[in-house]
């Protein structure tokens, strides 16, 4: 079973859910959209594939490195594979954490290294 990557349209609601922690006062939420805009022409989707072991282990990578630097901080993380239309999510963080600052610290760091 895959942890990271999935082929449905991504739901913040239970990424959000899978990062909630009663200790955490911060939850920030980021959603990376295919997006559409004048230099990009015609754009109506993205096709998004992996090598799914090695994209896994990566994300997995990416996440422990994340909870060594923010120890108290939880993470769910999810990316889309196959087509992905303009508006919808390819990725999707949730960080919760006991502060705003290591929360939004933490989502940068992870959405920078993807």
């Amino acid at each position: 079973m895959s942890t990271y990557l999935t082929d449905r349209p991504l739901d913040m609601a239970a990424l959000a859910a899978e990062a909630l922690d009663h200790g955490c006062g911060a939850t920030v939420l980021f959603l990376g959209t295919v997006r559409r805009s004048p230099g990009d022409g015609d754009v109506v989707a993205i096709e998004y594939s992996a090598y799914d072991a090695m994209a896994e282990a990566e994300f997995g990578r990416i996440v422990a490195e994340t909870l060594q630097r923010w120890p108290q901080a939880r993470v769910a993380l999810r990316h889309r594979l196959g087509r992905v239309p303009v508006g919808e999510a390819s990725i999707a963080i949730a960080v919760a954490a006991p502060h705003r600052a290591e929360a939004y610290e933490a989502s940068r760091y992870i959405i920078e290294a993807t």
